[in-house]
């Protein structure tokens, strides 16, 4: 049975980010620079190992990937939250805002198995080394892909049909997208399943990865101090400290939003942490990996020799003996 403050909502008012009218501009700006860094730097990760044949490997083709998937996560966001900041009414439409909401799942969730798929790599990497070529098989690699694909698939679409049976009280929505925590607090219907099903299926999505990425690196470590050298700690750190730089970045900042209790959490701390997460991390990531990782410098200056014409060597003067 509907109740008489229940309405029929064609669109969604989005409040954006609390900034004062007369610092729009430069935010704006600001904004738009970061999208366009994140934008161009994955954009160069995908590129160079596209073209450098020494970066046809494993862990570089799960790179690649998670640079897509950076570069796309951010564009579920950006684009809208830079047009609202110059337009008078923020709206988005109903099915603008479900369709925002299910890639914003869809990718967030990609970049959760990504990082595990690229752990996975680097367990086998260090602790069977001589194994690494057999294990880590084409096969392999592909199949890990494609049950990402799936199953961010149906956890996004199931978050969003659940969505589509709720009606709402109002269409404000405090934050600058469609997040699915944010409409279920405008909703006036029940939604336990919502609720029952975020709490399941994030276990599953979001936990779990974390929990085998953690056990990946807990038995590398093991390994690593059953032979101690400075050579194998040098190892680790260097294969290793890109992936759990971004690690830390992408999981701190979620588990800091969405593991702490809602009541606590104000609107303002709410969109600082989405910031963190949507724009920040994947904007960094690019940076991560091309200052910390000596093939993907090799291979950017290897790209930029090819690019940049050589100037002729100079040449040799010969040198005529002085006459007696």
């Amino acid at each position: 049975m509907t109740t008489r403050n229940q309405t029929i909502v064609s669109e969604f008012l989005l409040l954006g980010l609390p900034i004062q009218p007369e610092h729009q501009h430069l935010f704006y700006a600001l904004f738009l620079t970061m999208y366009l860094v994140t934008v161009l730097g994955n954009l160069l990760i995908v590129v160079l190992i596209r073209l450098d044949t020494h970066l046809h490997t494993p862990m570089y083709w799960f790179l690649s990937n998670l640079s897509f998937s950076d570069l796309c996560f951010s564009s579920v966001t950006m684009p809208k939250l830079l047009q609202n900041m110059q337009s008078q009414v923020p709206a988005i439409p109903y099915t603008g805002c479900l369709t925002q909401m299910y890639f914003f799942l869809y990718f967030g969730d990609l970049e959760s198995f990504l990082l595990l798929a690229m752990a996975y790599d680097r367990y086998v990497a260090i602790c069977f080394p001589l194994h690494y070529t057999s294990i880590m098989s084409p096969k392999l690699c592909v199949g890990m892909m494609a049950l990402s694909w799936v199953l961010t698939t149906f956890h996004a679409m199931l978050h969003t049909l659940l969505a589509t049976r709720l009606t709402f009280c109002n269409n404000i929505i405090p934050h600058f997208f469609c997040d699915l925590s944010a409409l279920l607090k405008l909703a006036c219907s029940d939604t336990h399943i919502n609720e029952l099903m975020i709490f399941i299926m994030g276990g599953l999505i979001f936990v779990t990865p974390f929990l085998l990425i953690l056990l990946s690196y807990a038995r590398i470590v093991s390994s690593i101090l059953r032979v101690p050298s400075t050579r194998s700690i040098h190892r680790v750190f260097s294969t290793c400290g890109s992936h759990l730089s971004v690690v830390s970045l992408f999981y701190g900042t979620c588990s800091a939003l969405y593991l702490c209790p809602s009541a606590n959490n104000s609107t303002m701390k709410e969109t600082v942490m989405a910031m963190m997460y949507t724009v920040v991390t994947p904007m960094l990531n690019p940076f991560i990996y091309s200052l910390r990782n000596r093939d993907m410098n090799g291979a950017l200056r290897r790209l930029l020799n090819l690019r940049i014409p050589r100037p002729p060597p100079p040449q040799k003067k010969i040198k005529r003996p002085f006459p007696r």
